[in-house]
């Protein structure tokens, strides 16, 4: 069976219509649908798909097609969902062309309506649930436009305020006798503490769902109706300041992401053939267009620079703030700022896919991933809320029938069970509980992207931190990933000149680290691109194309000696050799044999972070497609727990699975395509740079925007930080839920102060988990050493 993944909750509003009809008609609508199911025993609607679709939008759309169905099939069974013909409540049953367009499967209290296909096709389909309406937690909202929604907290402080003044002068006035006067000033409390409360509510109950502002509303409701408008004014005041406060906090982390990206040019400076300028729309551009950029200006789209030099500021995607030099062949990042140089660039790709769109669209789906935790917490809550309405509704009648209490006026003596009964659903409401995870996680991915770390998802934030071992791809990683060409040399001599144009030629056609440095090498020498066909990528190996008829081969020694034993043969050939802090690259065509050298400098700061990995007790693995020399150079060089050298892509992919079967926990670091499976087969996939290949980047649970290596010790550091903040929050909201529960079942606690106990654990989770907005740099090394957090 293929992966099943949770998506949003349906929420149906009341409509008369048959759940199975719609399932045909979303079927013969969607064509990246191919299947429904739905279970009437687990209440939940799965759907599946095939091919590239947009889970989001289609979810969306299926959800609403159903809307109006699911309401009637909540209170009936439709007869096609059980094998018995036709719907009685459908008005247009299905036709015999709608019947042969789809099959109809029942079994063990599911029914899957699928459309016709081939055999093979639900071997890949992937599945998703959409479960039925349900009693829903109180949840983080995650806006998509936060701008609309900035200054909300303040309106909403500016109710409880209100609340709180009316609330104060009521009592003031009933102490004073003027009962009337008191009641207005009452009246006046709840409609501004319920305001906003009161709007949730409504949008729940459309929904058929409810939350806790249900139970706070309905609490405070039964107080006014026992004469008891004081606790309830007290309830609003607390509630609307603890949504105020929580709405201040979320909205501060929504602020951080927002700052990062400024907003972007809306048209571009295009130079034609003449050397003339026309201004064209930003969505127009073009790979291949050339720009005018001038100083100040934003770089409206991924580009390369042709001519001038400048420095750019690229520090809202990579946090750095130092300027980047950008001359002849190098690439700028659309929402960069051009600095003080005059630059002409050639469109590398469109708007829509450059490095700050996927940026943008990885930090807006990393908001939506939940941690294992908080799914955890989700399942249990919508749990818990039903047993608290159970528990409830069942002390009413033992404090009344049991003890002898009251039913609803209290006394003197004893205050009366319905009075018990709303302190009891108060205290026992898990708003800090379900809060207590997500509002850590998106703190997290707030300081991440502030400070160039990119964390897709919750899942990504809590695994980080279990990680024992950290594998490190070489080229790029522990290096700058900047080669440059340091000589060429043919066999014969004299040839240097055609192997350097072969090499440029068929380097331009390929992404790898080398290819960058050998075409960025041709570009700046001005040679000619040479036309050639049947271009084929080795991987792992090299390059194959052909040019005037001949074949020509990049790529490594070994593999160009496999391929043409008689191309490298002579004595010089033999001799040829590289340090152990270089690289080579051979080339053979037509009894011309050339080889390129290049250089690629160790980071700086590469030996320091290794050190202060192993302080903090993770083992450092490098896994390289290079030499054995050139790995154990390396080793040496940084004090390496391990090297691996000469490994193909799936070699590196089986070294990762190794070590996962010993046990470990594996953080991959890398960048380029050959990396990609490596990333994705590891416990945890972190990719360098918003510059590296999209499959990197794809396939990366963490995202390094700058080409830093010490930002995966922040990340690291930032993971374990937010899991010791999730697990304080996890203490403050049960613990508190436990203390006031237990003192609510004994009667002990008046309804002000539970309210005042719960209220205050929520707001405490929140800011307690903004203080991973608050904290400085995470990269510093610790002043003792350790294991991680498990």
């Amino acid at each position: 069976m293929a992966q099943r993944s949770r998506t949003s909750d349906v929420h149906p509003p009341a409509a008369a219509a048959c759940l199975a009809r719609s399932v045909v008609t979303a079927l013969a609508e969607e064509p990246t649908l191919e299947a429904v199911t739905i279970d009437r025993q687990l209440r939940t609607i799965s759907v599946a798909t095939l091919g590239r679709a947009n889970v989001a939008s289609l979810t969306g759309r299926i959800t609403r097609k159903f809307e109006a169905a699911q309401a009637a099939d909540l209170t009936h069974t439709c007869s096609l969902l059980t094998g018995e013909g036709d719907c009685a409540k459908c008005d247009t049953p299905l036709s015999e062309t709608e019947r042969r367009q789809v099959t109809i499967r029942h079994g063990q209290g599911a029914t899957t309506i699928a459309r016709v296909t081939c055999p093979t096709a639900p071997k890949f389909w992937r599945w998703r649930d959409i479960p039925f309406p349900k009693v829903v937690q109180r949840d983080v909202e995650f806006l998509e436009h936060a701008e609309e929604h900035a200054d909300e907290w303040q309106i909403q402080l500016a109710a409880a305020v209100l609340c709180g003044v009316c609330g104060i002068a009521g009592y003031i006035l009933q102490k004073t006798g003027h009962d009337a006067m008191a009641l207005a000033s009452y009246m006046a409390a709840y409609l501004a503490g319920g305001w906003f409360p009161a709007e949730e509510v409504w949008e729940r109950l459309r929904q058929r769902a409810i939350d806790v502002h249900f139970l706070m509303l309905a609490v405070a409701a039964g107080a006014a109706s026992i004469g008891a408008w004081g606790e309830g004014a007290v309830l609003l005041f607390l509630f609307s300041l603890s949504g105020a406060l929580e709405h201040y906090a979320l909205g501060r982390t929504q602020k951080e992401i927002r700052s990062l990206f400024r907003e972007a040019p809306k048209v571009a400076t295009v130079l034609d053939g003449s050397g003339g300028e026309r201004e064209v729309k930003v969505e127009l551009l073009q790979p291949g267009m050339c720009l005018l950029i001038k100083p100040g200006s934003q770089f409206p789209v991924d580009a390369e620079v042709v001519k001038g030099q400048t420095a750019a500021d690229e520090s809202n995607l990579t946090g750095e703030s130092a300027p980047v030099a950008k001359g002849m062949g190098d690439t700028v990042l659309a929402g960069t700022i051009n600095l003080w140089g005059v630059v002409e660039a050639n469109v590398l790709r469109p708007a829509s896919e450059s490095a700050l769109q996927k940026i943008i669209h990885l930090i807006k789906e990393a908001q939506q991933q939940k941690a294992p935790s908080q799914r955890f917490t989700d399942q249990f809550s919508t749990r818990y809320t039903y047993l608290v309405l159970g528990l409830s509704f069942a002390m009413f009648f033992v404090w009344w029938l049991g003890f002898g209490l009251p039913a609803f006026n209290s006394t003197p003596a004893a205050r009366s069970a319905f009075y018990r009964t709303m302190t009891l659903l108060v205290v026992a409401s898990p708003c800090a509980l379900v809060l207590s995870i997500p509002s850590a996680i998106l703190a997290a991915i707030a300081w991440g992207a502030r400070h160039g770390v990119l964390v897709r998802g919750g899942a990504a934030v809590e695994k980080l931190a279990e990680v024992n071992v950290v594998a490190l791809d070489k080229t790029g990683t522990l290096t700058t990933g900047e080669l440059r060409v340091e000589s060429v040399e043919s066999f014969p001599p004299g040839r240097e000149t055609e192997v350097a144009q072969l090499a440029y030629s068929i380097e331009k056609l390929s992404t790898h680290p080398l290819a960058r440095a050998i075409t960025r090498y041709g570009r700046q020498e001005q040679l000619e691109p040479l036309a050639l066909d049947q271009f084929e990528s080795v991987t792992g190996q090299g390059l194959k194309a052909r040019h005037e008829g001949a074949a020509v081969l990049l790529g490594r020694r070994e593999w160009i000696v496999a391929e043409r034993p008689a191309a490298i043969h002579s004595e010089s050939h033999t001799r040829t050799s590289t340090d152990a802090g270089s690289s080579e690259v051979w080339l053979a065509r037509n009894g011309l044999v050339g080889r390129l050298v290049l250089r690629d400098d160790i980071r700086p700061q590469a030996r320091g972070v290794l050190d202060e990995l192993k302080q903090c007790g993770l083992r450092t693995v490098v896994l390289t497609g290079d030499r054995r020399a050139t790995a154990e150079h390396l080793k040496r060089t940084l004090h390496l727990d391990e090297v691996r050298a000469e490994l193909k892509p799936d070699d590196k992919v089986a070294a990762i699975k190794s070590l996962s079967d010993a046990g470990d926990r594996v953080a991959m670091v890398g960048d380029g395509v050959n990396d990609a499976p490596s990333l994705a087969a590891a416990h945890v996939g972190v990719a360098m740079g918003a510059r590296g290949a999209d499959a990197a980047l794809e396939q990366a649970d963490v995202i390094l925007m700058h080409d830093r290596l010490e930002n995966f010790l922040a990340a690291f550091r930032l993971s374990q930080r937010a899991r010791r903040i999730i697990r304080q929050n996890l203490v403050v909201s049960m613990g508190t839920v436990a203390v006031l529960v237990a003192f609510a079942l004994i009667g002990k606690i008046p309804l002000p102060v539970g309210v005042v106990g719960h209220e205050g654990s929520t707001v405490l989770v929140v800011m307690n988990s903004l203080r991973l907005l608050l904290a400085g740099t995470l990269s510093r090394a610790p002043r003792t050493g350790g294991k991680p957090e498990a």
